[in-house]
């Protein structure tokens, strides 16, 4: 897990090695500091030349310089490492779910992923940036500073043994007892976002429902559980401020009574001035430097969970790959089921497909109707491969689907989903996902077989009319047409509109198929449909159910053999169904 996300440092790890260099000087600096004061401190009371107390000052003035820039030069050069670091996490992370399948993206949901990308890295950056900051400084210091105690204090830094493991003890107490808590937290990060995200993808129909007040208490309580983890934390770490005050007004106590007794009863031959004076700096350094070991504890146990989490994405095997020598052209469109079978997980009992078999000839029309549940989407989402099949074979153009490029299969299949999204952009910048070197006469000519021209001309600035966020200036009927034009710009040998034409009346329905018929009529489409009318002039109508074709032909035949279609014919005919409206 450490080797996977460290692996990530790549061009930073120079400024991060430089930071421990720079940290490490620095520590052994100002742990010698007080060493030479005290030596100062005590040939001053002893009697000694101005010269000797300016020589010795400069030294002190240069060796502060210097570490004044040591920890200045270890700021910047960390803050660039830890910056950069997290940019590299953000980029892999985000990289390497572009790869994903949706095999894949169905184990992590959204909220979690973007909790991951967010929160979880931020984590994961202040942990580093303590980490080759305070983690080097603080045991440098803390040994250095011990060394130097027994130097200068004999017999009285006896006293760091009882006060050091009380703190040692009462810091890693403190930080078992909070642990728990903070590991609860990013689960529930991941449904805060989850909420958030809901609410607002869903902000009409919480409008149109008025249900904002039963929004508002479902994520005031998913907030509240998180205030309430991180409070019960909060608390149990708090206790670290008054132990550490405990152990430092102890420490000063004991080392003044202690060595001003001895300093008296023996006249400063055994300890003087000087000598107390450092012990009291060494040890006020000591506790400082276990307490900042006791906050690099916490936060390090805090962003262990985030690093699994940010490991499982970046461990993550796509389970679809490219092949060796992988075939770079598609022949045409033909599309050929052979027994297929496909289930969503290899844990799932039943097969959301079983026993397809199909052939599909290159230019056809085929239309799919069937019930939700049916799998229809999930019959079409097996030729540009977004899943695998489980058993059977498939083969787009005669060649089996494995056996292509994933960007050629991919970028000859064209799909346009009922819910598809636009980017924030420009109409054109959102056309042009479809072919990025497309002309603007090419745009306007699949923005009119897609009946989109008319809509789009009528907007203030045309085709240069800004397209906010997930298309929500423009209604579900545009947002379709202008995705199935976007789709049309690809020029692909398979045309697959997955009830994307839900959102428009049937006039313009009918006018997008008679189009398709007229100006790619080499391109085998697949349309799935709701109502008989958008697919009844196909060359081939399937009727889904369970899972499986239940009866396939043309809509004459189907109304004669079908007993399930002729009930939906019936029903949109003559019972005032979706074709009636």
């Amino acid at each position: 897990m450490i080797r996977t996300i460290t692996r990530c440092l790549r061009e930073f790890r120079k400024p991060a090695l430089l930071t421990v260099l720079f940290i490490a000087l620095e520590a052994v600096i100002e742990a010698v500091i007080p060493y030479i004061t005290a030596e100062l401190v005590n040939h001053v009371k002893n009697g000694v030349d101005m010269g000797y107390i300016l020589r010795t000052g400069l030294i002190l003035l240069l060796m502060t310089a210097v570490s004044l820039a040591c920890g200045g030069l270890a700021g910047f050069t960390c803050a660039k490492a830890s910056a950069g670091f997290s940019r590299n996490i953000r980029h892999d992370i985000f990289s390497r779910v572009q790869t994903f399948s949706f095999a894949n993206i169905d184990k992590f949901s959204t909220s979690s992923l973007v909790t991951r990308l967010t929160t979880d890295i931020n984590n994961v950056q202040m942990a580093f940036m303590m980490l080759i900051r305070i983690a080097v400084r603080a045991p440098l210091m803390l040994i250095f500073s011990i060394i130097m105690a027994f130097v200068m204090g004999g017999k009285l830094a006896g006293m760091f043994i009882v006060v050091i493991p009380v703190m040692i003890f009462g810091l890693l107490g403190i930080a078992h007892f909070a642990m728990p808590a903070f590991r609860r937290v990013f689960k529930k990060y991941d449904r805060l976002n989850e909420s958030i995200e809901e609410n607002v993808r869903g902000m009409r129909v919480v409008k149109g429902f008025s249900r904002e007040e039963y929004e508002k208490k479902k994520f005031g309580k998913a907030s509240d559980d998180i205030r309430s983890d991180f409070t019960k934390a909060e608390r149990i770490v708090a206790l670290n401020g008054p132990l550490m005050q405990f152990c430092i007004y102890f420490n000063m106590a004991f080392i003044l009574l202690i060595g001003s007794k001895i300093i008296i009863t023996n006249r400063g031959t055994t300890i003087d001035v000087g000598q107390m004076s450092s012990m009291l700096t060494y040890g006020f350094q000591i506790l400082m430097q276990l307490m900042m070991l006791s906050m690099i504890y916490v936060m390090l146990t805090m962003s262990a969970e985030s690093v699994r989490r940010i490991s499982e994405v970046l461990e993550e095997e796509p389970t679809i790959h490219n092949p060796e020598n992988a075939v770079t052209e598609v022949p045409d469109g033909s599309v050929d089921f052979t027994d297929v079978s496909f289930k969503y997980s290899e844990k799932a009992k039943n097969d959301a497909l079983s026993g397809i078999t199909l052939h599909i000839p290159s230019g056809a029309t085929v239309g799919i109707l069937g019930g939700t549940g049916s799998g229809k989407s999930t019959l079409v989402q097996l030729i540009p491969r977004l899943y695998d099949i489980s058993a059977g074979s498939l083969k787009v153009g005669g060649r089996d689907v494995r056996e292509y490029d994933l960007n050629t299969l991919r970028s000859n299949v064209a799909m346009v989903l009922q819910k598809n999204e636009l980017f924030s952009g420009t109409v054109k910048e959102n056309l042009r996902w479809g072919d990025p070197g497309a002309t603007d006469a090419e745009m306007e000519e699949a923005c009119v077989l897609a009946q989109a021209h008319d809509f789009v001309t009528g907007f203030p600035d045309g085709y240069d009319t800004k397209i906010e966020q997930g298309g929500t200036n423009v209604s579900g009927g545009q947002k379709q047409r202008l995705c199935i034009a976007r789709a049309l710009l690809r020029r692909p040998k398979i045309l697959i509109l997955d009830d994307s034409t839900s959102a428009v009346d049937t006039r313009t329905d009918a006018q997008i198929r008679a189009g398709f018929r007229k100006f790619i009529p080499e391109t085998t489409k697949i349309i799935i449909a709701q109502r008989v009318a958008s697919v009844m002039d196909a060359d081939m109508i399937l009727v889904m159910d369970g899972g499986s074709i239940a009866a396939q032909g043309t809509h004459e035949q189907l109304l004669r053999e079908s007993e399930i279609y002729r009930e939906i014919y019936e029903q949109q005919t003559n019972g005032g169904g979706n074709d009636a409206a």
